[in-house]
């Protein structure tokens, strides 16, 4: 579809569109946090924006690899949904609220179980509430896979897929290249300071894939992915994993009417993300930005104040039209 983003001249560099957001990230609106504990031992941490009232909607944020609710995008649409007077909460995947997580496992980009726990208890509690979920990057591709999983079942009443990364062997080798490889190095550091962690606690250790000399050497999403992330998982290796985890080939099965929006010169991605018309079931509109790099989408201001079409696309969507759900 045609989209009405246009970045300023002095942004249309796809990494100042990624970086730019980070540098200039707005303080994180005050939150209340609520932890749920699951059947397996562990625990989802939730964090809070609001009393929701009874039967006003519900906006459900699922961050990024590596994010949180501290997260510039996640910071930014909470003080959106403040300004428009709307209930949110944000959804953090384990080891992702400042406190590690129990168990020798932890998330990745399929899956969904943790989701519908965190979806599930906010329908039990608000039960005439809408959720409206947003999921960015790793989240959006854990998001696009539940709606297409959940089909008509599905408790979101809409939803946006941001910065997805929805085939996931692809994005791994493109961050393997050229200037991307910056992100990638960040982004490891982060998750190999947690792997480190786990196999030197004597609790879990002996239940991890690999041991303390092996952490530094995992220097690629696709070696940390086959290594660590398949066998933690239940998978048979890498390519087991982003074959399953991969929410592209769901989105012909998504009921629930969804915005999927990507950016041409993301970073992070090819476009081999960009799915075919035939690959969209009638419920999806696809947005395909020329530029707008990975979860930016900067349209205004200044390089020090920077502004965003981003959550203004997201609500606008989210608040489209009225839900029965």
């Amino acid at each position: 579809m045609t989209s009405q983003f246009t970045p300023p001249w002095w942004a249309k560099s796809p990494h100042i569109q990624t970086i730019l957001p980070v540098l200039t990230k707005r303080p994180t609106p005050a939150l209340g946090r609520e932890r749920l504990e699951l059947e397996d031992g562990d625990f989802l941490d939730l964090d809070w924006l609001g009393q929701p009232d009874e039967g006003k909607p519900i906006v459900m944020a699922i961050h990024g690899l590596e994010g949180s609710a501290r997260s510039h995008y996640a910071s930014r649409l909470l003080h959106a949904c403040e300004a428009r007077g709307l209930a949110a909460v944000v959804h953090h995947h384990r080891s992702c609220s400042g406190e590690s997580n129990r168990l020798p496992r932890s998330y990745h980009s399929g899956d969904t179980q943790d989701i519908a726990h965190s979806i599930k208890h906010i329908r039990a509690r608000y039960p005439n509430s809408p959720i409206l979920a947003v999921g960015y990057s790793l989240g959006g591709n854990v998001l696009g896979k539940f709606l297409g999983e959940q089909q008509g079942d599905s408790p979101i009443s809409r939803a946006v897929v941001v910065s997805a990364p929805l085939r996931l062997a692809a994005c791994a080798k493109r961050l393997e290249k050229g200037f991307s490889r910056v992100y990638q190095s960040y982004l490891i550091r982060q998750l190999q300071a947690k792997l480190a962690f786990k196999v030197t606690d004597t609790r879990l250790g002996p239940a991890m894939p690999v041991h303390a000399h092996e952490v530094t050497q995992l220097s690629t999403f696709y070696d940390f992915d086959d290594k660590v992330t398949a066998p933690l998982h239940g998978f048979t290796d890498v390519h087991d994993y982003y074959d399953r985890a991969s929410g592209l080939p769901f989105l012909r099965s998504i009921t629930t009417p969804t915005l999927v929006l990507h950016a041409a010169d993301d970073p992070f991605m090819t476009d081999a993300v960009i799915p075919r018309a035939d690959e969209l079931s009638s419920a999806v509109e696809y947005e395909l930005n020329r530029y707008g790099g990975h979860v930016g989408f900067i349209d205004g201001g200044s390089p020090w104040r920077p502004q965003f079409y981003l959550e203004r696309r997201i609500l606008d969507f989210l608040q489209a039209v009225p839900s029965s759900k």
